[in-house]
């Protein structure tokens, strides 16, 4: 059994820094931020590959034409067309309860979780439990009075971005 097991759950990693990336999937502890916006991120290659959409910077090349692409991924498609083999890009994730499939693990874990009723992200202000971070990260707002985003149209604030967008239609 490999040496570190996730605090949260019961998930084995054979190198700690995999289980400390794990682990921040259950704490939302997000450790890299966008030198550009306020945009903050788990792992150190999303915030990089984030970051490129503020830089333009397009590192992956096709090699039979001159177009270049910001994603390996996206460019390993583009490939495809010129040899005419279909590139997978990333794996199917099927959910376990019903027949949706998933390109992202995550997705389909997040998924699931409507299915089993399994709410693992508490919040810290009034243990209110969630079945993803990003919903859990956007209640705690209400705590902690952060207003990031702003009418387009008057200088009002609000915690979350649904709100806001239905604030500016008042303005049309």
């Amino acid at each position: 059994m490999p040496p570190y097991l996730c605090k949260h759950c019961d998930k084995y990693f054979r190198q700690s820094t995999n289980c400390k990336r794990h682990e921040r999937t259950h704490t939302g502890v997000k450790p890299y931020t966008c030198t550009h916006c306020d945009k903050s991120f788990r792992q150190w290659t999303h915030c990089n590959r984030h970051e490129r959409t503020h830089t333009g910077v397009k590192p992956y090349s096709c090699k039979h034409c001159d177009k270049r692409f910001c994603q390996s991924t996206a460019c390993k498609r583009h490939e495809g067309t010129h040899t005419g083999v279909d590139t997978p890009t990333c794996a199917v994730y099927k959910c376990k309860f019903c027949d949706k499939s998933f390109k992202d693990k995550s997705n389909c874990l997040r998924h699931e979780r409507t299915h089993t009723g399994v709410k693992p992200y508490a919040c810290q202000h009034c243990n209110r439990c969630f079945s993803d971070s990003s919903a859990r990260r956007s209640h705690e707002k209400i705590h902690t009075a952060e207003k990031p985003f702003k009418c387009r149209h008057c200088d009002k604030f609000f915690n979350r971005l649904t709100d806001c967008k239905r604030h500016e239609k008042t303005h049309t």
